[in-house]
């Protein structure tokens, strides 16, 4: 997948396309479904399938502060926006002066002379350009002066809860609850946060659990504090390598046992401690949570629990990594 962050980096001859327009933070199972069908127009019109985003998110510009934490950070983003087809994604610099674009300007320029776009995919509830004044009727008769189709995509329900539409807030509604397996089910996968090891109080590993702590460069949203079964994946290792893909049981939470105040996310990898994880970029996949944290009496209470933990983090991951959500694709 091509990735632009500048018109000037579009070739020339880039041909007929098939655009969309979102944040797609996540890249959750109602965005799949959308690029997927995308991408079969693509084909079949013989053209690219091009994903237009923006970074930073535009509520982060113009209201910072008040907006929720992203699910994925940038990286993973664009791996997973990768991982459906898309031939390419232009990534916008989102600023003040980029908002100030008109509805017409942003169109002629991005869409139609930036990308030749022949079918341009939205929702109903699209809005672009300046102040947002750009709708689906705005969309449709720009499409009609510059040639291009608008479809319309229609918001995709759960087949589990059919009053309520996959999004990004529900996702970090149950993230926010500690419930990662049903975040699970709208992302298509278990949920990420990425980060690079730094050195932590060393307690782990004088406890015999030595962890991986994740340090301030974190992106993710962050679930609930607890404790959790996952995996944690060494991107950087070359593809295949047998310590790429590892179980861990993951705690999240300020340590209360040891009157802990700063929160930390830290991952024992199952079962070793000859691995040296410091200072590489790691992810952690979070697939089942285990139980709250809470503060024990005595160390030695805390072991005993952190043994009941790993031994059930074993069990839930005998069977190696799943693969949720892959139907609605098909």
């Amino acid at each position: 997948m091509h990735r632009w962050t500048d018109l000037r980096q579009v070739p020339a001859d880039l041909g007929p396309s098939v655009v969309t327009i979102g944040n797609f933070d996540g890249v959750h199972r109602g965005h799949r479904s959308v690029l997927t069908r995308m991408v079969r127009s693509a084909r079949a019109l013989g053209g690219s399938a091009v994903a237009v985003t923006f970074h930073p998110h535009p509520a982060q510009v113009h209201r910072p502060g008040e907006t929720p934490e992203l699910i994925t950070g940038l990286a993973d983003r664009l791996d997973l926006l990768a991982g459906t087809g898309l031939d390419a994604v232009l990534l916008i610099d989102y600023t003040l002066e980029f908002a100030q674009l008109l509805p017409e300007e942003f169109v002629r320029s991005y869409l139609v002379e930036g990308l030749h776009a022949r079918t341009v995919v939205v929702g109903r509830d699209v809005r672009f350009g300046r102040d947002n004044a750009g709708d689906l009727a705005t969309m449709v008769r720009l499409g009609k002066d510059h040639g291009f189709d608008v479809e319309v995509i229609e918001d995709i329900h759960s087949p589990e809860d059919a009053s309520r539409r996959w999004s990004s807030t529900w996702v970090r509604e149950l993230l926010a609850a500690g419930d990662v397996a049903g975040a699970a089910d709208i992302l298509g996968r278990p949920h990420r946060v990425r980060g690079s090891v730094v050195h932590g109080d060393a307690r782990g590993r004088e406890l015999g659990y030595p962890t991986a702590n994740l340090g301030e460069d974190m992106s993710g949203t962050v679930p609930a504090d607890g404790v959790y079964a996952g995996w944690l994946r060494r991107p950087d290792l070359p593809e295949g390598l047998p310590d790429g893909y590892l179980p861990v049981a993951i705690s999240i939470g300020t340590n209360p046992t040891f009157d802990g105040v700063r929160r930390r996310v830290e991952a024992y990898v199952l079962d070793r401690t000859d691995l040296d994880l410091y200072d590489e970029e790691v992810v952690l996949e979070l697939v089942a949570h285990l139980r709250p944290t809470v503060r024990f009496d005595t160390v030695e209470d805390l072991v005993a629990q952190m043994s009941k933990d790993v031994a059930r983090a074993r069990h839930l991951l005998a069977g190696g990594p799943l693969v949720l959500g892959a139907s609605e694709a098909d």
